[in-house]
């Protein structure tokens, strides 16, 4: 990495100054105006044909994919020298966002565009991405992703599908099947993955038309219904042996790093979701009435606008500030060279962590808001008739996408201490100066002054808290640490934590600084409200891992730590949330 970027985890003992953070308040005018333009798309050309598109009209999705393809959607993450607009990732995190009013149509622009086209951007070599992305990037071909079997799902590397070298080298002949493919009804080409002579997994650019290639039957799902979902049989498929991509046996790394940026725009998309919630209930609030009054105003339905609000801010904060490193980390690639592959793998390896923890808090926060929409809607929500009923079931399959959230979990806490074994990280180090200052007993300096002093203090003492937990965890257990599962759910419930606290902290903090505390007050009320209650969760999955790591005498000296770690004064979150509902009900949509 070049001097002065940030270091992937390393938000879970360093400091961070304010500048240092992307928001959404940094836009620029153009990018404001890519977001633009897909709203008009969207807003234009998709909604108006809703029911069609959710009835599964291939030949519609196609069409409006290749309208997309011609206003620049569909290309902004690929480089302007193969027909491209090679937008910065700001841009794109914008675009992906805003597609999700678009519902289905909106999870078959993201798997071309995502994971679909990016394996040849990222790993392809020159030849390939002169012959495919210009097409992709303009609609004219349609891509989709190819990783998951029917034995092997969350263990990619499992994988059954075979390919073997025919006699003449001039292709490989594939075996076996893939399962719950996106867009496989109409796609043209398709990355797929397959282990060489059964040993070396490897990945293969295939196109439609390939002998011995078939599809089944669409898959009838709960949600996403206008997407197309089908599974892919190969019986001696032969593909060409120039579309071999990448390297033999190094299809784990475009995989893996594949998935880490799929994370991500996932959470992007996740976001564009929870606001269009927000608005729908806010609305609904207001027009509903119940014993003569408008349901907005009582308390209890005031609350729940407000933690999806507040929830939404958080997942707002978290989304641009990853966006950010990720721009910075890819902006240097050259994708004429050669070594563009290990270049885009080193860039998008090392912020691993972060996409898994974007990608596990915002599907979890959408499914919380749009469960909470419908409760809002009451009977109304259960009704396909209103919209909130079909992102609520949209919402389930985040959880399970790009890798499951349990999986994710391990991912975490697990990639983070790999980082501090490979000297990446001063982790264990900064987990044995905590044990020292603790030991020594000495008093607490003064702590910050100011507006969301506390919340300074509380963000510190948690960085603190999981250090003294996650160090005695890779005590107690060492290398064996990966088969205690609960204690590594524990661990990264605790960073996905710190990470959101720390995002919108630093997010108010340089509205703060750049436009004084009034224009900062509502940005500080949600900020204080969420690091409150997420240190309450820190705290508990602390409490609940030293029980699992200690007993007696050991476990009590532990606790006594955390009690000194964790003193402060509550926050009156109950009259915060009021503040932020009336700003929600007054705007009728997420607002900031």
């Amino acid at each position: 990495m070049n001097a002065g970027k940030i270091v992937g985890g390393s938000f879970v003992f360093a400091d961070m100054e304010p500048g240092a953070v992307t928001t959404p308040e940094d836009l620029t005018a153009e990018q404001r105006l890519m977001a633009e333009t897909t709203r008009q798309f969207v807003d234009a050309e998709v909604l108006p044909h809703d029911e069609r598109l959710e009835g599964l009209d291939y030949e519609l999705t196609v069409s409006l994919m290749r309208k997309a393809g011609e206003l620049g959607l569909l290309g902004a993450d690929v480089p302007d020298a193969y027909g491209g607009l090679g937008l910065d990732k700001i841009s794109s995190t914008l675009i992906s966002e805003t597609l999700a009013s678009a519902s289905s149509f909106a999870l078959s622009v993201g798997a071309h565009v995502g994971i679909g086209t990016l394996p040849i951007v990222f790993f392809g070599n020159v030849e390939q991405k002169e012959r495919y992305l210009p097409e992709l990037a303009a609609g004219t071909k349609i891509a989709a992703y190819c990783l998951t079997e029917p034995s092997s799902g969350s263990d990619a590397l499992g994988a059954k599908t075979t390919a073997r070298l025919s006699e003449d080298g001039s292709h490989y002949i594939l075996n076996g099947s893939k399962l719950y493919i996106t867009n496989a009804g109409f796609a043209d080409l398709f990355i797929v993955y397959a282990k060489i002579n059964g040993a070396d997994f490897s990945a293969f650019i295939v196109e439609r038309d390939t002998p011995g290639f078939t599809f089944g039957p669409e898959e009838k799902k709960m949600g996403i219904k206008g997407s197309s979902t089908r599974p892919l049989f190969f019986d001696d498929a032969p593909v060409p042996a120039d579309r071999l991509l990448g390297q033999i046996g190094k299809g784990h790394l475009i995989a893996f790093n594949i998935l880490n940026i799929g994370r991500f725009k996932l959470a992007a998309g996740c976001l564009g979701a929870a606001k269009e919630a927000i608005a729908l209930s806010a609305r609904f609030a207001n027009q509903r009435k119940q014993f003569g009054t408008r349901i907005a105003r009582f308390p209890l339905v005031a609350a729940k606008l407000a933690d999806m609000q507040i929830r939404t801010f958080v997942l707002e904060s978290m989304v641009y500030r990853t966006a950010g490193l990720m721009d910075d980390a890819l902006s240097g690639i050259d994708y004429t060279a050669p070594d563009a592959g290990q270049q885009a793998a080193r860039a998008i390896g090392e912020y691993a962590i972060e996409c898994s923890i974007n990608k596990v808090f915002a599907s979890e926060a959408l499914d919380r808001i749009a469960d909470e929409g419908v409760q809002i809607h009451g009977g109304c929500g259960y009704i396909q008739e209103y919209r909130i009923e079909r992102i609520y079931r949209d919402s389930r399959i985040n959880r399970i996408f790009e890798g499951t959230n349990e999986i994710n979990r391990l991912l975490i806490p697990g990639t983070l201490l790999k980082k501090a074994l490979k000297g990446e990280l001063p982790l264990l180090q900064k987990a044995q100066e905590l044990q020292a200052e603790l030991l020594a007993l000495v008093p607490a300096a003064a702590g910050p002054e100011g507006t969301l002093a506390q919340e300074k203090q509380l963000l510190a003492a948690g960085k603190k808290l999981f250090l003294l937990v996650g160090g005695l965890a890779v005590q107690r257990h060492g290398a064996a640490l990966e088969r205690q599962q609960e204690v590594l759910a524990a661990l990264a419930d605790m960073m996905i934590e710190l990470y959101a606290c720390e995002s919108a902290l630093q997010r108010t903090l340089k509205r703060l600084e750049r436009f004084g505390e009034e224009k900062a007050r509502f940005f500080a009320e949600m900020t204080t409200v969420y690091i409150h209650e997420a240190f309450e969760r820190m705290e508990s999955s602390a409490r609940q891992t030293l029980a699992a790591l200690e007993q007696g005498d050991a476990l009590r000296t532990q606790l006594a730590v955390v009690r000194k770690l964790t003193r402060r004064t509550p926050a009156d979150t109950v009259a915060l949330k009021r503040l932020v509902a009336a700003h929600v009900s007054e705007s009728e949509a997420y607002t900031v």
